[in-house]
């Protein structure tokens, strides 16, 4: 995104920071804290449900079905669903352990990302419309300000499934900024798209694909994942549709983690590019994935291309 588009942004009321870290920090406990009871439920309810059709199958004495056996309770479309979150969720923070910053997936399998920065904005309905249509999963990183004004199209990005990851508060260059600073955009960020529904983010963009030492710090304690990407689309500076399409598919490789944005100026270029990217990545044997579902098939290899990001729009 171009610094203009960053300038642009509207600053809005701020707290004193003492209490906005605070309110912040607060709410970050309290997500934790719903994230870890959500597991927990879902181990039960699959324990559950495992015994129960278990029993009952024992006591009709009527033979199970073909191929199902001691797994079958998560053949249901709500376990399996849950049990899919837990073990995304679980290939992220194993990623975070082991390579904190994440430019591409492994290559195992034929599987592209697709991420949008700088949303929700007036032109992430008609980006959500076209991933619905074409039943393609993607990752958005969002800015929190921005949902003070588009908090419906985060509704719609979690009615579709996908996860949402933090873009800070207001966009800023997080180098330029001390270690408090940084801590109010990441985490007042963090609790805004809370208040929205989601859960607490497990990953987080660095704005312009700028970042130091107590960047990588505040992620580390709050068990977030760096994700940058390996394609560049260039659609922030608006080079035309065709250009954006170019862009996508010459970056195209197993592992890939194309970068779009949805919102943070004129998107009416990639609105346009959309359909016909989702079209030709998958004419090329692409399976479209998002994010923590791409690290989930494809482990990240722990050597990551990590410098030549630094600067380039975010």
């Amino acid at each position: 995104m171009a610094n203009s588009d960053a300038d642009a942004r509207a600053t809005g009321p701020r707290r004193p920071h003492g209490v906005a870290d605070r309110a912040a920090h607060a709410r970050l406990i309290r997500r934790r804290r719903a994230i870890a009871g959500t597991i927990v439920a879902v181990a039960i309810a699959a324990l559950v449900v495992g015994t129960v059709m278990g029993a009952d199958a024992r006591s009709r004495r009527h033979p199970l079905p073909s191929g199902v056996g001691a797994r079958a309770p998560l053949r249901h479309p709500a376990l399996r669903k849950a049990s899919l979150a837990v073990r995304e969720a679980d290939a992220i923070e194993r990623t975070r352990l082991t390579v904190p910053i994440v430019r591409m997936a492994g290559a195992q399998h034929r599987e592209i990302a697709l991420t949008f920065d700088d949303g929700p904005g007036p032109y992430t309905p008609e980006i959500v419309r076209i991933l619905t249509r074409t039943h393609t999963p993607a990752t958005f990183f969002e800015v929190g300000e921005e949902l003070r004004w588009f908090g419906a199209a985060t509704a719609q990005i979690l009615r579709l499934g996908d996860p949402i990851g933090d873009h800070t508060w207001s966009h800023p260059d997080m180098a330029r900024l001390n270690g408090r600073a940084q801590r109010r955009e990441l985490l007042r960020d963090a609790a805004a798209i809370g208040d929205e529904g989601a859960p607490f983010p497990l990953m987080y963009r660095p704005p312009f694909g700028r970042w130091d030492a107590a960047t990588l710090r505040l992620l580390a304690e709050s068990h977030m994942l760096m994700v940058l990407w390996s394609v560049d689309t260039g659609d922030w500076d608006r080079p035309g549709a065709g250009q954006i399409v170019a862009r996508a598919l010459a970056g195209s490789r197993p592992g890939a983690i194309i970068l779009m944005h949805d919102a943070g100026g004129d998107r009416s270029q990639t609105v346009a590019a959309l359909p016909r990217i989702i079209r030709d990545l998958r004419r090329r044997g692409y399976r479209l994935v998002t994010v923590p579902r791409l690290l989930l098939d494809n482990p990240a290899p722990r050597r990551q291309d990590i410098d030549s990001v630094r600067g380039e729009a975010g």
